[in-house]
């Protein structure tokens, strides 16, 4: 078996390919950082490949799929993304359409390439990692990620039903966590007010819930599972209300 995971020098997709390997899955691991990639594949057991890439790059996530369409992927993580906190109008254009190059846009084209194998082979697993937010209805102050999220849970859930008509045995699951303790905090420039899970608790939650499980949306932790349901009986403008204030308190500058 073998296993293909983009984003996964740290946080979550490393923690996620600790996992498979324990598990006996080969791996072709991607991301940007070399030497990040180069510690976790001399520490694991089974064989690892690295691919430095960054998915930024429209024409690189292709390559991407032509370096590995030979190897027979069974499970596709699509895992690498970003966020950006801020209002809309102050935000960095640059960096919000980054962002949706990297968690919409490589996500759909590493997605389309790679079901295709699998639906010739009958057989595969596709995980998109998207996040809580992506069930909610909007993020002020961040609208960009919220907004991306929200197209990979569609995304999926729209190829799972397209999948299922079908009677294919290839899967597709969708993982929708709250707060995790990685360094996307960091990046997006948020500080989290309430207790975040590990990163590597939710890797095997995610994997075990959709490998094994067969799960369609993934939502790790009971207090996140408590928060989308309530969300579901409230009003719209209430909903974005009560999300302002917990972005506003995420504020790290």
């Amino acid at each position: 078996m073998k296993a293909l995971i983009t984003g996964a020098s740290s946080g979550i997709g490393k923690d996620m390919a600790i996992y498979l390997s324990e598990c006996g899955f080969d791996l072709i691991l991607c991301g940007r950082n070399k030497e990040s990639l180069e510690q976790l594949q001399s520490s694991l057991k089974t064989k690892v490949k690295i691919i430095i890439i960054d998915l930024a790059d429209e024409k690189k996530a292709k390559d991407l799929y032509m370096v590995a369409k030979n190897e027979n992927i069974d499970v596709l993580i699509n895992n690498a993304g970003f966020g950006l906190f801020g209002d809309y109008n102050s935000c960095d254009l640059l960096t919000e359409l980054k962002m949706i190059d990297v968690n919409v846009r490589a996500v759909h084209i590493l997605t389309r390439m790679f079901l295709k194998d699998m639906v010739k082979r009958n057989k595969g697993c596709i995980l998109n990692v998207a996040s809580s937010a992506g069930l909610l209805k909007g993020g002020p102050l961040m609208s960009t990620y919220y907004a991306t999220k929200s197209y990979v849970v569609s995304f999926t859930l729209a190829i799972y039903e397209e999948l299922r008509r079908k009677k294919s045995n290839v899967k597709v699951s969708v993982l929708c966590p709250g707060p995790v303790n990685t360094n996307f905090n960091n990046v997006a420039g948020v500080k989290f007010n309430i207790k975040s899970l590990s990163a590597e608790y939710v890797a095997k939650y995610a994997i075990d819930q959709s490998l094994k499980n067969n799960k369609l949306i993934i939502v790790p932790g009971t207090a996140t599972k408590l928060g989308v349901f309530v969300t579901r009986f409230l009003p719209t403008k209430l909903i974005l209300k009560i999300t302002y204030k917990i972005q506003e308190r995420k504020n790290k500058r």
